[in-house]
C-alpha cells in the first residue's frame, strides 16, 4: 500500500465556525468547501482537517450524529512559547495551561468554536524524535 496522502476528517455542528478558527489562528488555507463541508490544508501539516456538519446524510447512519469528542488535534511546533504568546495576543483562550511532561512533551491546549481541542506541543526529551513520528 502506498499512501500519498492524509487527512483527519471531524463532524461539529458548525463548520463554519471551526474552518474560520483553523485559518485565522492556525493558518490553515480552505482548499474545498461547499454545504455541511470544508478541507483545510497547509503545506507544513502533512494533513488536511476536513469538516463535516453533523447529521449529514451523506454520513453513514452510525456516525452522522457524532461529534468529535475525546480526541485532540495536535501540531508540533518549534517556538511552543512564542505560539502561546500569539494566541494570547489574539484573545484565544488557553483551556490547558503549557505543561511538561517528566518524557519531554511539552503542551498547551485550546478549543475552537465546536470544542475541538487544538493542542500545540514541542519535545525536549530523550527519544523525541522517535516520540512524534519522525526517524
Amino acid at each position: 500500500m502506498k499512501i500519498t496522502s492524509s487527512a483527519v476528517s471531524l463532524n461539529v455542528d458548525d463548520v463554519d465556525a471551526s474552518a474560520a478558527f483553523l485559518t485565522r489562528h492556525f493558518g490553515f488555507t480552505e482548499l474545498m468547501s461547499a454545504d455541511g463541508f470544508a478541507s483545510l490544508g497547509r503545506a507544513d501539516a502533512g494533513m488536511n482537517v476536513v469538516y463535516l456538519r453533523r447529521g449529514l446524510p451523506t454520513l453513514p447512519a452510525d456516525q452522522r450524529d457524532d461529534h468529535a469528542g475525546g480526541l485532540i488535534l495536535a501540531f508540533v511546533v518549534d517556538d511552543l512559547e512564542g505560539e502561546l504568546a500569539r494566541l494570547q495576543r489574539e484573545g484565544v483562550t488557553i483551556t490547558m495551561p503549557l505543561t511538561a511532561e517528566e518524557w519531554g512533551e511539552r503542551a498547551f491546549q485550546v478549543r475552537d468554536p465546536n470544542g475541538v481541542i487544538v493542542q500545540l506541543v514541542d519535545w525536549n526529551g530523550p527519544g523525541a524524535r522517535t516520540a512524534v513520528g519522525n526517524p
